[in-house]
């Protein structure tokens, strides 16, 4: 069964540690704007949601990109980005509805999180319990996008 990273943002304090520990275990420097995940926060709400990729089941990110650079891992069945074709275009990151996919500052390359392989840091790191590594289904995936557009509205 494929797993996601589950969000509870009224337990998120926006503390971003997840993006610290994220940042660090895949860049070896603690620098949130290299992170795979991110903290979005509302001020408006008092709100701080993580965005993390979903790991769709027909990923728009994958569909767009000109290069084959995104794919799904058959071992993991992790969606994940091979660096050496990515040409840094960013159609990835403009499909993604999540906004989950992001261009690295440094490398000028795509990222989005890999789940870290299976065991993700960010998870075992948040003390609050705002994440949490969740089997899911395809019903769970429109569930998330239908409370990021209800976000999304509270917001306009």
């Amino acid at each position: 069964m494929k797993k996601i990273i589950e969000i509870n943002p009224d337990a998120c304090t926006g503390c971003m540690y997840c993006e610290n520990v994220c940042s660090f275990e895949h860049t070896s420097e603690v620098n949130p704007a290299r992170a795979r995940i991110n903290i979005i926060k509302f001020e408006k709400l008092g709100l701080s949601v993580p965005m993390v990729c979903n790991q769709c089941e027909d990923p728009p990110c994958m569909d767009v990109c000109p290069t084959g650079a995104l794919y799904v891992d058959p071992a993991t069945n992790i969606l994940r980005v091979k660096d050496a074709l990515c040409i840094g275009c960013k159609a990835c990151m403009i499909a993604c509805p999540f906004g989950a996919v992001k261009i690295d500052p440094i490398t000028k390359k795509a990222v989005k999180c890999d789940l870290c392989g299976g065991d993700p840091l960010c998870v075992k790191y948040c003390v609050t319990g705002a994440l949490r590594y969740v089997e899911t289904a395809r019903a769970f995936s429109a569930k998330r996008l239908k409370k990021a557009r209800e976000v999304t509205a509270q917001l306009e």
